[in-house]
Formats: structure tokens, sequence, C-alpha cells
């Protein structure tokens, strides 16, 4: 066999076993591959037609459906890379293992053809393999794809709504906003694999990856899903294109005008007649040129007493519960280790409720108990460290998911975000707690789910919300290039100070049961959010 420029993370091996199943040659060639490999070689001629493989760029994998073999052991089937793909034949395919060795090569070609070699995409297709239990993955170097990503060249997120074909994504309907991250372009595409990975594990929702100046990764549970949504991505990808070179926005749900056409992905620009930092008057509304809110959670949105009656008790009391019934996953595995690493840390610094965690052997029932006291003893000094943070969003995500919690929000915050909503205004949230815990409260207020009316949330991976610099990171990615173009309502003075301080209009919450506030603190305040 000839590995000649095979990527580097797809690793040759004997085709008789693999994986603790038995992998006959005669399985390589079986019907099933054979079929799987012409489906790849047509669907690379009609997606050469599309523009989306011009140039031997771009590259198809589909898994090997066999209902008599588990799906994390199916076959995989990758087209090569340097290749005429108009020209595509199934003895042109790549089998390989499901953890990417290669069963299988293409045939050597005399000249002109250059030795055979597999996909440089294959390090990216067997991530998303592995994270996403994906059926395909398509890599298109379509137009589309590549110029939408540079109209703003600050923006991780590419966000189009109200579009029919939006209907044709996973997991989404016209209403929904659509949210694709945007990662950089490397030399060399192996390269972009911890990347993707990153991204993928941020945007859990998504079914594909936008690379900036490059194009597009697609996937989804079959190939036909995986054909159909990249057809709709594409779709939508031009009519953004299209509705920015009129002049409208594309990211609100009206698609009305731009109010400077300068690539903010619909977030307004830079109109002279927003107010100066500080001279809120009681009357203050939002003009149409200020078109986005950055909100906290906790004071603001919810009460605190949400948070420390319910969601930290829910926690500490479920503890256990969870570490005994998730043990064995890799999820939990993982968050274990971050606990003894920062248990042992603890130790080491002397910290009250700090008890050793015995090894795996003495059974994890031991395991379990120790771990369990650590962490109750951590909930109740409130300690803020990540792998704390990390379980307790675990445990509340089985809270919510069992509708053993349902998130109490104040009883205006409906009606604000309807009102913004339908202003074509952008509400943006910046909480403590994980993304994916934020959007678990939202999907499961006391208000039924309010996540159509947000258009993206943050949490302190992008920084701590006492420091300038996190409110410029939530700037560069949202797309506002006039920080006073975005309004950001806090319960906290500190964190109304960094906001100011990265020159962000602000307003501070008062809720019942927040913390007092400096005197001349020299902020507006409000009791309620229609009052925005």
């Amino acid at each position: 066999m000839n590995t000649n420029g095979v990527a580097a993370t797809v690793t040759q091996a004997q085709p008789m076993v693999h994986n603790s199943f038995a992998m006959s040659q005669a399985y390589v060639e079986s019907k099933e591959v054979t079929e799987t490999k012409a489906l790849v070689a047509e669907l690379c001629q009609h997606f050469y037609t599309l523009g989306w493989l011009a140039g031997t760029g771009g590259s198809i994998t589909i898994r090997v459906h066999d209902g008599s073999i588990p799906r994390h052991h199916q076959l995989i089937v990758m087209s090569p890379s340097g290749v005429q793909m108009e020209r595509m034949v199934a003895e042109g395919m790549y089998v390989l293992s499901s953890d990417g060795f290669i069963m299988s090569t293409p045939p050597l070609k005399l000249y002109p053809y250059q030795p055979p070699k597999c996909t440089d995409c294959a390090p990216l297709f067997m991530k998303v393999y592995e994270i996403c239990n994906a059926g395909a993955v398509i890599h298109s170097h379509g137009l589309e794809a590549c110029l939408v990503t540079m109209i703003n060249p600050f923006s991780k997120e590419f966000r189009i709504t109200h579009m029919e074909m939006i209907k044709g994504i996973q997991g989404h309907g016209y209403h929904d906003e659509l949210v694709v991250p945007i990662i950089e372009n490397t030399a060399h595409e192996g390269e972009l694999t911890e990347s993707l990975t990153e991204a993928i594990r941020a945007y859990p929702k998504t079914t594909a990856v936008l690379v900036r100046n490059h194009g597009v990764y697609i996937w989804g549970d079959s190939w036909i899903s995986t054909k159909t949504q990249a057809e709709c991505y594409h779709y939508l990808f031009d009519a953004a294109i299209k509705l920015h070179q009129l002049g409208l926005d594309w990211s609100s749900p009206n698609h009305g005008p731009l109010r400077n056409v300068n690539g903010l992905w619909g977030c307004a620009g830079n109109s002279s007649r927003g107010p100066k930092v500080g001279t809120f008057g009681l009357d203050y509304m939002i003009e149409p040129s200020q078109r986005c809110l950055l909100l906290t959670v906790e004071g603001t949105v919810t009460p605190m007493s949400f948070v420390t009656d319910i969601l930290f008790p829910y926690a500490h009391d479920n503890v256990r519960k969870h570490l005994a019934m998730t043990y064995d996953t890799e999820e939990t595995q993982h968050d274990i280790d971050l606990l003894r690493s920062q248990i042992q840390e603890d130790l080491e610094q002397g910290v009250a409720g700090a008890v050793p965690i015995p090894p795996d052997y003495v059974g994890k029932e031991l395991v379990i108990a120790s771990l369990a006291a650590n962490v109750e003893a951590m909930i109740n000094t409130d300690r803020k460290v990540t792998s704390l943070k990390q379980l307790e969003g675990r445990i509340w995500r089985t809270g919510f998911q069992s509708n053993e919690l349902v998130a109490v929000v104040f009883e205006d915050v409906r009606e604000a975000l309807e009102k913004w909503h339908a202003s074509g205004i952008k509400v943006y949230i910046f909480a403590c707690g994980s993304r994916e815990v934020q959007q678990l409260l939202f999907a499961n207020s006391n208000y039924g789910d309010l996540r159509k009316y947000l258009c993206g949330f943050f949490d302190t991976t992008v920084g701590n919300k006492q420091v300038a610099h996190s409110y410029f990171e939530i700037l560069r990615t949202v797309g506002v290039d006039r920080p006073a173009d975005m309004l950001f309502v806090t319960d906290r003075f500190q964190e109304a100070e960094a906001a100011r301080a990265a020159g962000l209009e602000v307003i501070i919450s008062i809720r019942p049961g927040n913390g007092p506030l400096p005197q001349n603190h020299g902020f507006r305040t409000i009791a309620s959010l229609l009052e925005i």
C-alpha cells in the first residue's frame, strides 16, 4: 500500500482485525462498502457542478451503514486529495476503520496522475465522527461559504433568522436564529483540528463550522441529512451576502435596512445620535441606531434567591446521586479528573472542608462519597472554581430536563424581551454560569422558552465580568465597532465600572435581594426592564 501524503492522524493498519471487531478483507470489499464508495464518487461529481469542490479542493466522507455492526465500529469511506472531483470513481476512494486506520487505498495510476493521497481533511472528519456521531461530513469550498466569513473579519459567528431554509437545518425552525461558529484559517488543513473541536464543543447545537476565507464543514446523521443541510447552509450564506449587498440586515427578524452598511452583521452602526456615557435621562429609550443589549442574569433577569435558595441547594442535594448514576460516562470521568486536581490543590493549601480522594481500586462507592463531601463543602462556602461550576452545570441540566427545576425570572422579563425582539434589537446574555446553563435556564423558565428572543450567550471564557477586556471581546465577537452602540444592564457596580471603561452604555438593575450600591455611583438605575 502506498501511504505517501496520508494525513497525520490517519494510520495504516492490518486489514484483518481491528478495534476488537473482525474486519476481513472480504468485508472491506463487501456490497455495503462498494455501494458507499460509488455514492461518494457520485456526490463528488454532483458537488463539483455546484462549485463546492472546484480545483481538487473540498472533500466528502460517509460512514458505511450496516445494521449488523455497531455504529461506532462501522467503516468510513473518504474521497482522496488532489484529484479531479468531476472524474471521481468508486475505485478511487479510501476505506478507513472507525478510528482512522486505512483499510483500503485506491490503485496507483500512471502519469500525469499523482500517487493516491487520503484527503487532508481526514483528521477533521474523524474528529466530527468522534464528537458528533455523524453519518457523513462534507467539506465545501463554495464561494458563498468563503465570502460570508469576510463581510465582518472580526465576527466569530454567522447568524441569520426568519428565513425559510433554516427549517432544513437539524433542530431549527423558521423563527429560530441559526448560529454557525467561524474559526480562523491555517496554512495546513490538519492544523484546524483543535479549533474545529473547540467550536463544536462550544456550539453543541451546530451542524456546521465555517472557516474564514476558506469554506465550511457540514455534517448530519446520514448522507441524506448532510447533503440536505449543506444545500440549505449554502442557500443561507448566499442569501446573507445578497441581503448585505442590498443594505439589509439578514440577522434581524424583519430584515430591515442596516443603519451603516459596513459589514457589522446587522448590528447597527456608527450613528452620532447615541447619547454620551452617563447621560441617560429617565425617559431614555434605545434608539434605532443602538440595537444591542447585554444582560446579566442574577439580579437582572432572575432573583438572587433563585440561585441561592434553589440552584445551589439542588446541586448540593443531588451531587451524590449524579455521580453514582453517571460515574462510568466519559463526561463524568472528565469532571472527576478536574475535581481530583482541584481537591489536591486544596489539600496542599489547607482549604477547609477538603478531604483526600481514595484511589479507584478501593471501589467507586468510597470515591463517590469523598468526591461528594468535597463538592458539598465547596458549595457551602460558595467556591467559584471551574471544576465545581462545571459539575453544578451537569447536575442542573438533569434537573431542568427532568422538570425538577424551573427557572424563575422576573415578571417583566418576557414582555421586555418580546418588545425588543419585535423592534429588531439584539439581546445577548453575559453570566458567570456556562453557556449551557444559561440556555437551560432560558429554555425552562416560568414564562416558557425564552431563547427565541436571545441572540447569544457569553460566559467567563471571554474573561472576568469585572474586567474591561471581557467587554471588548464581546463587542468584537458580536461585531459592534462602536462600544456605545451596546447597552449593558447589570446589578453589580464593579461590572458596571468595567463595562463603562470599555465604552459601553450602562444601566444598573435594582431588584429585590440585590446588594447595595456605593453612594453617588453615577449610573442610571431601573427597577424593571420595561423602563428601557
